[in-house]
């Protein structure tokens, strides 16, 4: 049983897409602030990389809570206090004054900042089946894509006329402007009569269901290592715009890291915009391949470029970035929904365990990987196609096993919650 909301599905998309933003703009809004926050604070740039880290280590963390607080409670009720405490803590970190109390206000950031995303997943997949659902759901990542384009370029111009504290007192405005725009906007789409109790021996028992079904891992392994071939530069982007790309022979500025991100976002809207456009026209098996198959020329030309050049110089040294972002874009709306499909009973469950891989793995990239990379263009080449091939051996390995990966059905609701090889 699904909730009737009050104004048509489609209309949602606004809205999700730019709660689905707010995550974004916590981490991507403050790179170009890294060298002040850094020199005020008396941070090292590894001690900086930190902020990140701490970041998605608790967002990973609550990720968990999330969809199954929003399976027992409801989904506005659950974004609305994740939007609340975001505010608050955004207005911690910028009244910050030591790394120690930045960091420990991240780490409460991290912990509210999923409701949005992961809720938001499971909001599509209750008001829209089949390929209605993979076009909202493309439509929403066109625009959670804008976040990291204009992100550090708002961050850029914020710091041209004020100082970092100004960022987190944006990052205020903008989650309570959510806050009320969900109160008003957002309709209840999982009613009463639909909610699971959340009783933690069931919610444990829910969550190991899922997770040693053997096709979810493999799902959810493929969608995690994708995107992580794009994140290795995200969460490089301090080193890799300021001090590795070129532009005229100079390195880039503050308020220059559009050339990174305008060129990765647009490859990732347009992805999204093709999948939303082949819904009901390519199969889901398909479009996922056509998005593995990008993925890995954009690996072989960024290795071919840096084989080449000594100095990355922008345009060319992001252009494998965008297509890379372009095929991961066409494969995110497949896996996601046929991961939903499996349990529509426990779709805030699912949706939060999804996420809950793939944000283990950036913080790792975040804390671990990339300080250890960026400071080479071509490790940072080597790292993204390492990921891109784990990826796509775990959808190979999906494909032989037998189950193909579906267009989302008709109605999820057909289906077991428990549905397993």
């Amino acid at each position: 049983m699904t909730a009737t909301p009050a104004r048509s599905p489609r209309r949602l998309a606004p809205l999700l897409g730019a709660l689905a933003m707010f995550g974004p703009f916590s981490i991507d809004t403050i790179f170009p602030a890294f060298p002040e926050i850094g020199s005020q604070l008396h941070a090292n740039t590894l001690a900086m990389q930190q902020t990140i880290s701490a970041y998605l280590i608790a967002y990973a963390l609550m990720s968990v809570v999330h969809g199954p607080l929003s399976d027992a409670v409801g989904r506005k009720r659950v974004i609305l206090g994740g939007l609340a405490v975001f505010t608050l803590a955004s207005v911690g970190c910028a009244l910050s004054r030591d790394l120690p109390t930045l960091l420990a206000f991240r780490v409460v950031q991290g912990l509210s900042a999923g409701v949005g995303l992961i809720v938001g997943r499971a909001v599509i997949r209750d008001v829209l089946h089949g390929h209605d659902a993979q076009r909202l759901m493309s439509q929403v990542s066109m625009i959670f894509g804008i976040a990291p384009a204009i992100a550090p370029v708002i961050g850029g111009w914020i710091l041209g006329w004020s100082r970092w504290p100004t960022i987190f007192w944006f990052l205020v405005a903008f989650s309570a402007l959510l806050w009320v725009a969900t109160w008003l906007a957002l309709p209840e789409t999982h009613p009463p009569a639909a909610r699971l109790k959340a009783h933690p021996r069931v919610l444990l028992r829910d969550y190991l269901a899922i997770l040693a079904n053997p096709r979810f891992q493999r799902l959810a392994a493929a969608g995690t290592f994708n995107f992580g071939a794009l994140f290795v530069y995200i969460a490089s982007a301090p080193a890799f715009v300021l001090e590795l790309l070129r532009l005229h022979g100079r390195h880039l500025r503050q308020n220059e890291f559009a050339w990174f991100f305008v060129p990765m976002i647009g490859g990732m809207m347009l992805g999204a915009f093709v999948s939303g456009r082949s819904a009901g026209k390519i199969t889901g098996q398909r479009l996922a391949q056509m998005g593995f198959a990008c993925c890995g020329g954009a690996a072989v030309l960024n290795i071919a470029y840096n084989l080449f050049v000594s100095e990355p110089q922008v345009p060319w040294a992001v252009l494998p970035i965008s297509l890379n972002a372009f095929g991961v874009a066409l494969v995110f709306p497949i896996l996601t929904l046929a991961i939903l499909d499996m349990y529509p009973r426990q779709r805030g469950s699912a949706s939060s365990l999804q996420a809950f891989g793939s944000l283990v793995s950036n913080a790792l990239i975040a804390g671990v990987l990339s300080p250890l990379i960026s400071g080479k263009p071509m490790h940072l080449a080597i790292a993204a196609m390492a990921f891109s091939l784990v990826a796509w051996g775990f959808w190979r390995w999906e494909l032989h096993a037998g189950r193909r990966v579906p267009a989302p059905v008709a109605d999820a609701a057909a289906l077991e919650p428990t549905d397993r090889m």
